[in-house]
């Protein structure tokens, strides 16, 4: 990961320190949250055969019209919940969060406590 800036280095660093501890299963998968600065976006990922399971962010269709007027942190904690509802389509029940780099507070929280409203379990 080539990164120019001292943040992105960071950030780069605190990722590859949190990925030699967190692995996602057919079981267990994976939820990475990404944050920028627009928009946030979650995955649910099984790394054993590379596969993304689920997915929904601020750019999914269904949730564009249900986003206006919203707080970033409002939009995040929809995200979470949009995400939690697809796994439980696939019976995916319980995920390890992965923050991946970012601080867990403000919208990456969001998406978090969203998820658990949602009915996922970390």
């Amino acid at each position: 990961m080539a990164t120019t800036n001292k943040k992105g280095a960071a950030r780069a660093r605190r990722k590859r320190s949190i990925r030699k501890r967190l692995s996602g299963t057919a079981q267990r998968p994976r939820l990475s949250v990404f944050r920028s600065n627009k928009h946030i976006y979650a995955q649910v990922i099984d790394d054993v055969t590379g596969v993304t399971l689920a997915a929904a962010s601020t750019q999914s269709e269904e949730l564009r019209g249900a986003l206006d007027g919203k707080k970033k942190s409002e939009a995040a904690a929809l995200v979470g919940q949009t995400i939690a509802a697809r796994c439980k389509e696939k019976s995916i029940e319980s995920v390890v969060f992965d923050r991946n780099g970012f601080i867990y507070h403000g919208r990456v929280k969001a998406v978090a406590d969203g998820a658990r409203e949602g009915g996922l379990i970390f």
